[in-house]
């Protein structure tokens, strides 16, 4: 399985993870790492997500770029590992 990173900017509201994570289940991601911060003025949040799955990481990115408080999502490096099960 191929790993990928992504940076996420939303609005900050209580239900905006389970929103991401709903997407990536429903995509076949599996999550593997996750860190979450608020930035200063306290109204949204930089999210940063591992994730992992045979599938392309582009059909996650568009599908989260459609929730209506992501205002942005990112592609960083791809991590080309064999994740062992």
């Amino acid at each position: 399985m191929m790993q990928h990173q992504l940076a996420i900017q939303a609005r900050s509201c209580p239900e905006i993870l389970e929103r991401i994570l709903r997407v990536a289940r429903h995509r076949g991601f599996q999550i593997c790492s996750m860190n979450m911060d608020q930035t200063m003025d306290g109204y949204n949040v930089n999210i940063e997500l591992i994730v992992a799955s045979q599938r392309s990481v582009n059909l996650l990115s568009s599908q989260l770029t459609k929730l209506v408080d992501v205002a942005g999502v990112k592609i960083l490096q791809p991590k080309s590992q064999l994740i062992r099960a």
